[in-house]
């Protein structure tokens, strides 16, 4: 067959380039995988996880929880974690409800079996971290959460605050708020009104923990009438009588349109945050974009507000700045 003088020409150059480009094209970017050998389970729960290519051994990891109705990977994806596990290198473990255990797919927050250490899907997620921390050498572990999932994040900090250093409540409840699916309702509206030493003590009497304790941000929006935005007080109250502090905000300042609180231990140390979204609804704040400040889609229960959560919550954990692996 007679070659054409123009592709004889080209042929080695096209080889040459398409050489070229296999060293210096990108590796195929990172995926959500499924891991299904992670403990006994006893919550019945999925788990997911997120790893960047080339992360090294011993980098953070955060536990992302979705709320009712929605997934593991629409959450992480939406909420901006992905973006944000990627910019300062840390990996993510994200549970999923089943339908089985939750018809709305909402975890069991409100459920006495799986809000107690070593029982229920609070072991599930327990046993997430440890694989995770057999499989990467994660050191320090976060838990944050929409909704259902926010209270999640506050059971897994108060049944296992040796595992976790801190985490972030967007929407959620405090700990031990209901311990069954009618208590549940009157917990998310109109909240439940307890002391803070009163909250403080369902902590407490979760593990033998005697401290430090995890760090608590919560974020809630003003016009959320599925979860009042009483519950962040009640947070508040909670978790700052844990810390031993009380419940006057030390600053009191405005990040991006929010109004910002931090309460302090007696070291100075901030020990509690909340971060108020005036006239937001029942959802995740995210701030769609590729600036340094910016992540997230909005979608439903993600909401644009023009302050992405999960960049402030991975600002506070890690760094000033993202990391360079």
């Amino acid at each position: 067959m007679r070659v054409h003088p123009v592709r004889r020409v080209l042929a080695p150059v096209l080889a040459a380039f398409a050489l070229l480009m296999a060293f210096v094209a990108p590796a195929q970017a990172a995926t959500i995988t499924q891991v299904t050998n992670f403990g006994t389970n006893p919550g019945a729960l999925r788990m997911y996880r997120y790893v960047p290519d080339g992360l090294p051994s011993g980098r953070p990891l955060v536990v992302v929880m979705h709320g009712c109705t929605q997934d593991a990977r629409g959450y992480a994806t939406d909420s901006g974690w992905l973006t944000i596990a990627d910019r300062y290198r840390v990996s993510l473990v994200l549970p999923e409800q089943q339908s089985g255990n939750n018809a709305n797919r909402c975890f069991n927050w409100f459920q006495s079996g799986d809000t107690a250490r070593g029982q229920g899907e609070a072991a599930s997620v327990a046993q997430m971290v440890q694989r995770m921390k057999n499989d990467y050498g994660s050191t320090n572990v976060y838990a944050t959460g929409l909704s259902a999932g926010g209270a999640m994040a506050a059971v897994m900090l108060a049944t296992y605050p040796d595992v976790f250093s801190g985490g972030a409540v967007m929407a959620g409840l405090p700990y031990r708020c209901a311990t069954s699916l009618v208590d549940a309702y009157g917990c998310m509206n109109p909240g439940r009104d307890l002391t803070p030493q009163q909250w403080g003590d369902r902590v407490r009497a979760a593990s033998r923990h005697q401290g430090p304790w995890p760090t608590v941000t919560v974020w809630h929006g003003t016009s959320d009438y599925t979860v009042v935005p009483a519950n962040m007080r009640e947070l508040v109250d909670q978790w700052t009588n844990v810390h031993g502090t009380d419940t006057r905000a030390d600053l009191s300042d405005t990040v991006s349109g929010a109004a910002h609180a931090v309460y302090r231990n007696g070291a100075g140390a901030a020990v509690v945050e909340t971060y108020t979204i005036n006239g937001m609804g029942h959802g995740h704040p995210v701030d769609p974009g590729t600036g340094p400040r910016q992540c997230g889609t909005a979608g439903a229960y993600v909401l644009d507000v023009n302050i992405c959560a999960a960049h402030h919550s991975a600002q506070k954990w890690f760094s000033l700045t993202p990391a360079t692996g």
